[in-house]
């Protein structure tokens, strides 16, 4: 595997995990459903993967930027496992709508196990660690260009989002309106 794959893939994985946390925005601002602290929680582990990510595309592929998605990915996994557990208790209400039958803490949790197994996959491909450079933005290709552009917006939506929401406060366990608009 070519160094420049390795950053193209790494760059469609991201672009790939801004979608998730676009569609965490639909539910939240289209379906009016704030998210608790546990699922703002997973949004943090998903904006480190985001950032391995990108280390890997800016700066070339690096067992290191690897260890940071896999460290992310298990922390948001820990914190989506123990939501399900908090939810799988008989006669404890669940937390959001269901999509494709599973909540976004499920989903969560899945797309973290993914996010591991496949960054133990990259990690293996030992021939994408030679000759690393640094690339300018300017020299960068388009998806490359277009994963971090999205990754910004969505890590800034993410932070004013959690403001609005919470404010300079701990979140409410249940969330029922922004701190910022009360």
């Amino acid at each position: 595997m070519t160094q420049s794959f390795s950053r193209q893939l790494n760059a469609l994985g991201a672009i790939a995990i801004t979608f998730v946390l676009m569609f965490a925005f639909y539910s939240q601002f289209v379906a009016g459903e704030l998210p608790c602290p546990l699922c703002l929680l997973q949004r943090v582990g998903f904006v480190a993967v985001l950032f391995g990510l990108l280390c890997n595309v800016v700066y070339g592929p690096r067992t290191s930027h690897y260890g940071i998605m896999i460290f992310g990915a298990l922390f948001g996994a820990g914190v989506a496992l123990r939501q399900i557990s908090l939810h799988v208790i008989p006669g404890t209400p669940f937390y959001g709508d269901p999509f494709f039958s599973f909540h976004f803490y499920t989903w969560a949790f899945i797309s973290f196990v993914v996010i591991v197994f496949g960054s133990a996959v990259m990690l293996s491909f030992s021939s994408q660690y030679k000759e690393i450079k640094y690339q300018t933005f300017v020299q960068m290709p388009v998806l490359s260009k277009v994963a971090i552009a999205l990754v910004l917006f969505v890590t800034l939506l993410n932070v004013l989002s959690t403001f609005a929401e919470c404010g300079p406060f701990e979140c409410p366990s249940d969330p029922i309106q922004y701190w910022l608009f009360n």
